[in-house]
């Protein structure tokens, strides 16, 4: 008998409607000239790569983003041909293929554009390249006293026909902490460095540094093109900036188990490795199939909320490899019955907000670190 979404172990079900609809709403907080690029890379934070990407096109994203090459040319593989913007390369990745695969290559120092000039060479076609100033984040990009050397050597691959300088950008330190003063100072360090490459002579079709926060806060860093990557997920990249329904925002998963085995459990009764939870009274104990092999945090031990049988109960004792206990507190679940471990909250149900508190982490992280061990149901494809 073949699985259905409910007789499944486990499932992260993904509203591709949920995630067009955050598209359309990131669309309508810039204006009418800002392109949008639809960040897929991790697997679209867990979601699923090609799927998202397709939904975030169809939904008005024009570009989309994605950390390594593999990905990107991953999704090449899948017959996706907008824009793909690549930015974390390093010494002996497929430049060449990335050349021949049509991908915006990000370069952030000269040993970078030493290896793409000579994959270009190779294949006798120009290489797109970003360039991308470290105006304050402190981790890829190139320094401002770098940058000189950089954008000339690049103008000078340019004007040999190796390559053509397509984009100029930047990244956030702090765009999640509203009024933090790096946020203007990295600001200004990105127009100096922009005017620089600009007065040299590159002429880039888009020049883009807001994030999510800074696309849904900071309408002054958006240019001609933002890169929303949680935001387009419905997570919020920051409670300080507010909930993602504020932004008119829903999240897109929802992480499902059925539950495994429910039975009786007397007083003094120790729960899980290590005994950290030990029932108080004769109770009741669900054991939901899921674990931190599957991307539950070990550090939400004894704190995860879990909707079972019509209530939020807690993680009881640690969070195992494949499974963890929630104490039913003596209500009667059925084998198979549903535990939502996050969703949008609609239900009554928790949300990844609500799992990153319980393990002193972020949204992000919750939905990202969901394993391949869990299928990806798609909903409204």
């Amino acid at each position: 008998m073949s699985e259905t979404p409910q007789t499944l172990r486990a499932r992260a079900e993904i509203d591709l409607g949920a995630l067009r609809a955050n598209v359309r709403a990131l669309r309508g907080r810039v204006g009418p000239d800002v392109q949008v690029m639809g960040v897929v890379k991790a697997d679209a934070y867990g979601h699923g790569a090609v799927p998202c990407a397709r939904a975030a096109l169809e939904a008005g994203a024009t570009w989309l983003g994605t950390a390594t090459p593999h990905e990107a040319l991953a999704l090449r593989a899948a017959g996706i041909d907008a824009p793909i913007l690549c930015w974390l390369w390093t010494p002996g990745d497929p430049w060449r293929a990335g050349i021949e695969a049509g991908l915006d290559m990000t370069v952030s120092g000269l040993w970078a554009l030493r290896e793409v000039t000579e994959a270009a060479r190779l294949a006798g076609r120009a290489a797109r390249v970003q360039l991308k100033a470290d105006t304050g984040l402190g981790r890829n990009g190139c320094q401002p006293a770098d940058w000189p050397a950089l954008v000339g050597e690049a103008l000078k691959a340019q004007a040999e026909g190796l390559l053509r300088v397509t984009g100029v950008w930047s990244h956030f330190a702090c765009a999640d902490e509203p009024g933090h003063p790096s946020i203007a100072a990295q600001l200004e360090a990105f127009h100096e460095m922009l005017t620089y490459a600009e007065k040299a002579g590159a002429e880039p079709e888009v020049r883009h540094m807001a994030n999510s926060p800074a696309t849904l806060t900071l309408p002054a860093t958006h240019f001609d093109l933002v890169r929303p990557g949680i935001a387009m997920y419905g997570v919020s990249p920051s409670p300080e900036l507010g909930t993602p329904a504020d932004f008119g925002l829903r999240p897109v998963m929802r992480l499902c188990g059925s539950v495994a085995l429910v039975k009786r459990a007397p007083a003094g009764h120790g729960v899980s490795y290590g005994h950290h939870y030990v029932t108080e009274r004769e109770t009741t104990l669900g054991l939901v199939p899921l674990g931190y092999a599957d991307g539950i945090p070990r550090h939400a031990s004894g704190r995860g909320p879990v909707l079972v049988g019509g209530k939020v109960r807690t993680v009881a004792g640690r969070v195992a490899m494949d499974q963890f206990v929630v104490d039913l507190q003596g209500d009667d679940v059925e084998p198979g019955a549903q535990a939502v471990l996050f969703g949008a909250g609609d239900e009554g149900e928790p949300t990844a907000e609500d799992w990153a508190r319980a393990a002193d982490t972020i949204g992000y992280e919750i939905v990202t670190r969901i394993g391949s061990r869990v299928p990806r149901v798609y909903l409204n494809e």
